[in-house]
């Protein structure tokens, strides 16, 4: 094993275990504290440990094992693995903090948002590398094999929705529920942002009858290529060319605008891209 590949294990490993601290340190500084429900198998565990004083690390291992286990064909031996560590070490974490720990600030607000900030920040890390805490997060990782046109954090939000209701119905606060639903909320949010970055970009349909111009407008001015498909009217069954084209959300005003110079009557689709890999965008590293 050469140099690269052992920084690139360390790196994987280090950030998978930084994001477990951070995980662990939100929800036992801001979130459990102040009775604020993160949800999935975290949200259950706080749940038991409020009615039986059950450490609550032990609970969340508990509970992971049938989750673990239904998931192991369908999502991999590689990623299991580096989830099922993810998970005792976070585990490990929640109850070496939970004697020491206090809360920062008991402004519920402030803690369900900067309680979901700090855990949406630790589960990022451990996604980003390849790996999860397990619970929900497994969970939300099944469902996107079958709804794979919804972001990570989006699915753990719908995931979470049950667990917060309950956690609701069992601290009797249904005001706690609402505060929940901005510290889940922020954790999805920032799960993005670790996940796809600010830079969204653009994907661009252009049906023009000058593409060649407009190509080379594009080419030329924004620095941006473009792949030319070849369709046909369904109504007019007039055979035309259609520019597909990847730019910055920045570029998107020029693109218009060399657009309507090239042929003022071109037809555009606009569409938000969540991530772009290739050349003249983010490396595809992973």
């Amino acid at each position: 094993m050469n140099r690269k590949n052992v920084l690139s294990i360390l790196w994987r490993w280090g950030r998978i275990c930084i994001g477990c601290v951070l995980f662990a340190a939100g929800f036992q500084l801001f979130l459990q504290p102040n009775q604020i429900s993160p949800g999935g198998v975290s949200g259950i565990a706080m749940v038991i440990t409020y009615l039986t004083g059950a450490p609550t690390g032990v609970l969340i291992i508990v509970c992971n094992i049938p989750i673990f286990l239904l998931a192991w064909r369908a999502l991999g031996r590689r990623f299991l693995i580096a989830s099922v560590i993810s998970m005792i070490v976070y585990s490990v974490f929640v109850d070496i903090l939970e004697p020491v720990a206090f809360a920062i600030t008991e402004d519920v607000l402030l803690a369900a948002v900067y309680g979901g900030a700090l855990m949406g920040l630790g589960l990022g890390l451990v996604f980003s590398a390849g790996a999860s805490t397990g619970g929900s997060d497994v969970v939300a990782r099944l469902l996107a094999l079958k709804f794979p046109h919804m972001n990570l954090g989006q699915l753990l939000l719908l995931v979470d929705v049950f667990v917060v209701l309950l956690s609701a119905v069992v601290f009797q606060s249904y005001e706690g529920a609402l505060y929940a639903g901005i510290a889940i909320f922020m954790s999805s949010k920032v799960i993005d942002l670790i996940l796809y970055g600010l830079n969204f970009a653009k994907v661009v349909y252009i049906i023009s009858r000058n593409p060649d111009d407009l190509a080379k407008r594009i080419t030329e001015r924004l620095g941006r290529g473009v792949t030319i498909l070849y369709g046909r009217g369904a109504y007019s069954g007039e055979e035309k060319e259609i520019l597909l084209c990847a730019v910055a959300q920045r570029q998107i005003v020029e693109l218009k605008r060399a657009a309507r110079e090239a042929d003022p009557e071109a037809f555009m689709i606009v569409s938000e891209a969540r991530e772009v890999l290739g050349l003249g965008f983010q490396r595809n590293d992973n």
